[in-house]
C-alpha cells in the first residue's frame, strides 16, 4: 500500500528534488520518512530565524528566512501522492494556506503569522513521528 508520499517509504525517492539534495548532503538519512521529518523540522528552524529577523528589523533575512520556508512547503505539495483522496487533498490545502500566511509575514512583518506556521508544523511533525 502506498503512502501519501507515493511510495511504500514515504516519498517518491526519484521525483524529488529536495530528496536528491539531502541525499548528497546527508548521507546518514535512515529513510525517506526520515526526509519529510527533517523538511518539517527545517520549517520550524527557518520561522524562528524569520522571527528573530522580524524582531531585530533586518529585512533582507526575514524574507530569506521565509522563502527558505516556503521552498520547502513547496516541496512538500509537490511531492505529495494526489491519488490518496482527502487526506492528500487536506494536506495539500493546508501546505497552501501556510504559504499564505507566510507570504504575509514576510510582506507586513508579522511575527503571530510566522507563529501560527510553526505551530501546525509542530503538530505535523509530532503525528509524523507518531505515525513511522
Amino acid at each position: 500500500m502506498k503512502d501519501l508520499y507515493g511510495d511504500k517509504k514515504g516519498l517518491n525517492m526519484y521525483g524529488s528534488n529536495a530528496h536528491n539534495t539531502y541525499a548528497q548532503n546527508n548521507v546518514g538519512i535512515e529513510s525517506p520518512a526520515k526526509l519529510i521529518e527533517m523538511l518539517y523540522e527545517g520549517i520550524l528552524r527557518f520561522n524562528a530565524q524569520a522571527k528573530k529577523a522580524i524582531k531585530d528589523r533586518d529585512v533582507e533575512k526575514k524574507i530569506y528566512w521565509t522563502n527558505r520556508s516556503i521552498a520547502i512547503i513547496v516541496e512538500l505539495i509537490t511531492v505529495l501522492d494526489k491519488s490518496h483522496g482527502k487526506v492528500s487533498a487536506y494536506l495539500d490545502g493546508l501546505y497552501n494556506y501556510q504559504i499564505q500566511l507566510l507570504t504575509t509575514a514576510s510582506i507586513k512583518g508579522d511575527a503571530d503569522k510566522l507563529d501560527e506556521v510553526s505551530k501546525v508544523f509542530k503538530g505535523l511533525l509530532e503525528a509524523w513521528r507518531e505515525t513511522t
